[in-house]
């Protein structure tokens, strides 16, 4: 059961540190997706309100208008990223981690398919995207800090292994872009990270807690496949053994009052 509960572990571990590396912080690599978005066209009718065809290097025009659309949609993005820091830890800690982790997957795959299903025609639902990716982002990193209590005095180090994780995960759009330029669509990439959400799902519901993992972890602790009910199960036999003791103690303390008197009415005295 030992082997079995450390395999559990690591496997939340490696697919959690995946997650984090793959889709939380995605939004950071948003200079090589306005590569591919600008290549689509998203936003090039703002080329004509700019101070026109202006010969360069390239012979293309420079398009402040069409750059500033971008700048303020990653403005946009990262702002959510730090303002929904502190209602994604409420959502998390009134409603627990499968909560939480639903309403990431429903926004970040919200997001994938806007993104995948938009044209230049629509360029402005990235307004809409990038901040819902940008929050089903956020919730899955704080969904998997939690991990490092598995690991005791590791803790720690998990928890910055995560943190890391979720700023390299910057390279994802870098790849799309790669992708890209070999003749892979937009639309066939984010629509593969919208598929990527059935994962998502399926370790929310075997790899990871309903509640949430506790610290210090109590012993005999199990969680998703170990355990059909997870922490709540794990916190119901905490409390029942908690009532035991708490009556065991009542008990012990009557006997002894018990004891007390007898010797006292045997000796002719009070209590």
């Amino acid at each position: 059961m030992a082997g079995q509960g450390l395999l559990l572990h690591v496997a939340t571990l490696l697919t959690g540190l995946l997650e984090c590396l793959g889709f939380a912080g995605v939004l950071f690599g948003w200079p090589s997706l306005v590569f591919v978005f600008k290549n689509e066209d998203y936003f090039k009718d703002l080329c004509g309100q700019d101070a026109g065809p202006i010969g360069n290097a390239t012979g293309q025009a420079d398009c402040k208008a069409q750059d500033e659309r971008f700048s303020l949609i990653f403005t946009l993005g990262s702002f959510m990223n730090n303002f929904m820091t502190f209602p994604s830890g409420y959502i998390f800690d009134r409603f627990k981690t499968t909560v939480a982790r639903l309403i990431a997957i429903f926004f970040y795959t919200t997001a994938t398919l806007i993104i995948a299903f938009t044209s230049a025609g629509s360029a402005v639902l990235l307004f809409l995207a990038m901040p819902m990716l940008t929050i089903g982002g956020i919730l899955f990193l704080i969904t998997n800090l939690q991990i490092g209590n598995l690991f005791g005095q590791h803790r720690s180090t998990i928890i910055t292994l995560y943190n890391g994780a979720f700023d390299s995960s910057s390279a994802v759009f870098l790849i799309i872009k790669l992708l890209y330029e070999k003749g892979i669509s937009l639309r066939a990439s984010f629509i593969f990270l919208s598929v990527c959400s059935t994962w998502h799902v399926a370790r929310t519901f075997l790899l990871m807690p309903r509640g949430h993992i506790p610290y210090p972890l109590p012993p005999n602790y199990s969680y998703g496949l170990c355990s059909g009910n997870g922490t709540t199960k794990e916190e119901k036999e905490t409390a029942e053994h908690e009532n035991r003791e708490l009556q065991s103690k009542e008990v012990l303390s009557a006997k002894e009052g018990g004891t007390i008197s007898s010797v006292n009415l045997e000796r002719g005295t009070e209590p």
